[in-house]
C-alpha cells in the first residue's frame, strides 16, 4: 500500500463525526461547525498515529535539511510489525517550519522522501502523512490554537475519515504533551509517551492519561501485547 500524503491548509477541513465515534466532550460543539467530508466505508482498521521528530526520526529543532534525517533505531521494525498486525501507521506532524517560512512545501516533501527512503530500506512504510503548518503563539501544549495543530485532533480525525480507521481502537504515539492530548481529543483508545525525543524529560501538563515507553519499538510491544512482543 502506498503512502498517502495530505497537506492541511490553515482552515478546518475535517469532519470529527464522520465515523460516529464520540469525541472528547470539549470537541462536540466544535465538530458540528466544521464542513463535512462525505462518509467513506465503515471504519474497520485500527491505527497508530505517529509523531515524527523524536518518535520516528531523531529530534532536530526546526528540521529543514534531508541530510539531517535519521530514523531512530527500532522505529522501522516497529512500524513493520504494527502494519503486519493490521494497524495502519499514520504520521501526524506539526510543521510550523513551513508556516515560519523556513522551509517550502517542496522542501518538506524532500525531508519526508528521505524518511520514507530510510524506512523502506528496512522494509517499512507509512500509510499516510498529515502535517500542519500553523505557527503557535503559546507554549502551553494543552491549548488548541487551531483544530489541525496538535493538541487539536484535526489531523487524526481527517486521517480516520479518509483512510477508514477506527479511532476508538487506535493509539497516538509521540514524545510531546501535545501528542498525548491530540490522542485524547480525537477519542483514541490510548496515548503513549516515548522517551526517544523530548519525552525523555517530559512531565505532561493537564489531565491527559497516557502510557510510557522507551521508544517506538517499545511502544509497539505495548500496543501488540506480550503475545506478539
Amino acid at each position: 500500500m502506498g503512502t498517502k500524503v495530505a497537506r492541511l491548509a490553515a482552515l478546518p477541513v475535517c469532519d470529527p463525526l464522520v465515523s460516529g465515534i464520540p469525541l472528547h466532550p470539549r470537541w462536540v460543539r466544535f465538530a458540528r461547525r466544521l464542513p463535512s467530508i462525505p462518509k467513506r466505508r465503515k471504519p474497520i482498521r485500527p491505527a497508530v498515529f505517529l509523531d515524527r521528530d523524536g518518535t520516528i526520526i531523531e529530534q532536530v529543532h526546526h528540521l529543514t535539511d534531508p541530510a539531517d534525517v535519521r530514523v531512530i533505531p527500532g522505529a522501522a521494525e516497529a512500524i513493520r510489525r504494527l502494519r503486519s498486525a493490521g494497524y495502519a501507521c499514520v504520521l501526524v506532524t506539526n510543521q510550523s517550519v513551513v508556516g515560519r517560512g523556513m522551509l517550502t512545501v517542496d522542501g518538506l516533501e524532500q525531508v519526508h522522501a528521505e524518511m520514507n527512503r530510510q524506512l523502506a530500506a528496512e522494509g517499512a512504510a507509512l500509510d499516510g502523512i498529515y502535517w500542519c503548518p500553523v505557527v503557535p503563539t503559546t507554549s502551553d501544549p494543552t491549548v488548541v490554537e487551531h483544530p489541525d495543530r496538535k493538541p487539536g485532533p484535526g489531523m487524526l480525525l481527517r486521517a480516520a475519515a479518509e483512510l477508514g480507521l477506527s479511532r476508538r481502537r487506535s493509539w497516538m504515539v509521540g514524545d510531546a504533551a501535545s501528542d498525548l492530548h491530540a490522542g485524547v481529543n480525537a477519542g483514541c483508545r490510548g496515548s503513549i509517551l516515548v522517551g526517544s525525543g523530548y519525552g525523555v524529560a517530559l512531565r505532561t501538563e493537564g489531565d491527559a492519561e497516557y502510557l510510557v515507553a522507551k521508544d517506538l519499538f517499545d511502544a509497539g510491544d505495548t500496543i501488540l501485547g506480550p503475545e506478539q512482543a
